[in-house]
């Protein structure tokens, strides 16, 4: 009777366990990647990364099953919750990105235990727009993993070089950019590319002296830490000091060391886009004794008022040529956020003969808005500099204003001037003799023209450049 009544609770005891047990052993979630993107390389796998691994890119355990039909799955069993996770081929430099080869955001997925499946597709790679090369010849990738020591982090830098660079001794300035990802090659742009190398080949070829221009990748999931050095509790940042760092301590001194550059401050720039513009813009005024030379498209100055107090508190101690361009739709608060920054950069004893504004009506968040307006930005930033015989030293005065809109005043000593305003396909837009001292520009276009100015009691001849508005 006792043996009886033990085994019916063995039994029993069983019974509770394998049915606490079976619905464990059902607790399972697949995930099916129903397409991959045409630019994915042969023979890669694909892993998931999530706060389910640790965030893992390359862990065997989560390598998705190649189903040879097309698509690619993967079962596990995570805790019940909120998952957050994304696909990689192994690392998180070649983690999922959007079909234009930006950056997309984790997924998610809410388990609720038990048997689920969902099904997904992913739409590009970071990195790789699966569009043509556009590069210029004179462009390179100066190193694909280029170590940042201060974030303890690689990156891709980019690199372009002046038409006449192998072939002269010149030393040149040098502009340092963000987001190279969208500089000068659509292949790897996330939004388009700015043509930086065509609109640099263009302006050598009408007389610019020309600039190396080195382009640092962003840091995709890191570009907001990287780009804000301030913190802002909904969207992170904190980084920007230390990237600010590696561009003046690590980066400049090895493209020093290596190119023919003008390591001076009145030879160094840098620009950027949205909050490329803002790691900019903080890094022109942390490091005044580095940079003279700074490009602000369309900045995201939204994401934290403390570049207006870092502004103040810093002073400005050396005069900086700084261009400021966005579009008057962009934001609600685009152009009077500009305008902030530009009023307290003039309060903090920047000169405001060194500052241009410029609100585009048509402009855009957006690269096509800052392709167009680079080779004004750059002329005016690099064009006043004269560095060799190739380009005429202008004499007995200048132009005003700067780009301008109806008249450009000219002063100059001379009574009488000979005028040839060329566009930069070397067309003659104005041939005429003058004894006024400005000239009717209203009926040309918006555009980058170079003025010819002869003296007719000198030959001596003044070149110099403006910008139609």
């Amino acid at each position: 009777m006792t043996n009886t009544i033990l085994q019916k609770g063995i039994k029993g005891l069983i019974l509770i366990c394998l049915i606490l047990f079976i619905p464990n052993l059902q607790a399972q979630l697949t995930i099916t990647v129903t397409s991959i993107p045409s630019t994915t390389p042969q023979g890669e796998n694909i892993f998931i990364a999530g706060n389910f691994n640790n965030w893992n890119p390359g862990n065997s355990s989560y390598q998705l099953t190649d189903n040879h039909d097309g698509t690619w799955s993967i079962k596990f069993t995570p805790s019940p919750g909120a998952l957050e996770y994304k696909f990689t081929r192994g690392s998180w430099a070649t983690v999922e990105g959007t079909s234009e080869g930006g950056f997309r955001p984790n997924r998610t997925y809410t388990y609720a235990g038990g048997v689920q499946s969902t099904a997904v597709s992913i739409a590009g790679w970071e990195g790789i727009s699966g569009d043509p090369h556009t590069a210029t010849s004179n462009v390179q990738i100066l190193d694909e993993n280029y170590y940042i020591p201060q974030l303890d982090r690689h990156r891709r830098i980019w690199l372009y070089l002046p038409t006449d660079y192998l072939t002269s001794t010149k030393r040149y300035p040098v502009l340092y950019m963000q987001d190279g990802q969208n500089l000068f090659d659509t292949y790897y742009s996330f939004a388009g590319e700015w043509k930086v190398d065509e609109s640099m080949n263009e302006l050598f070829d009408n007389a610019d002296y020309s600039a190396i221009v080195v382009g640092i990748d962003n840091g995709g999931a890191n570009r907001t830490d990287e780009y804000c050095p301030y913190v802002n509790p909904s969207y992170g940042g904190g980084h920007g000091e230390a990237y600010a760092s590696f561009i003046v301590h690590t980066l400049k001194p090895h493209i020093d060391s290596l190119f023919r550059t003008r390591p001076e401050r009145e030879y160094t720039g840098i620009a950027g886009s949205s909050l490329g513009a803002n790691i900019s813009m903080f890094a022109a005024v942390e490091y005044q004794d580095v940079f003279s030379k700074v490009g602000i498209f369309s900045p995201a100055f939204w994401i934290s008022d403390s570049i207006n107090q870092h502004i103040t508190h810093t002073g400005i101690h050396q005069e900086m040529k700084i261009y400021f361009v966005a579009g008057t739709n962009e934001s609600s608060t685009m152009i009077s956020d500009m305008q902030a920054v530009y009023d307290t950069l003039a309060s903090a004893g920047e000169n405001v003969t060194n500052m241009n504004f410029i609100s585009s009506p048509d402009g855009a968040h957006s690269e096509w808005f800052w392709a167009r307006e680079y080779p004004a930005a750059y002329d005016w930033l690099f064009g006043d500099l004269v560095l060799n015989t190739t380009r005429p030293k202008e004499k007995k005065g200048n132009v005003f204003p700067n780009p301008a809109s109806q008249f450009l005043w000219i002063n100059t000593d001379e009574s009488n001037v000979h005028v040839t305003i060329y566009s930069v396909l070397g067309e003659i837009m104005k041939n005429e003799n003058t004894d006024h001292d400005n000239i009717d520009i209203s009926n040309l276009s918006s555009g980058i023209y170079i003025l010819e100015i002869k003296s007719l009691s000198c030959p001596d001849l003044w070149v110099t450049r403006f910008v139609k508005q």
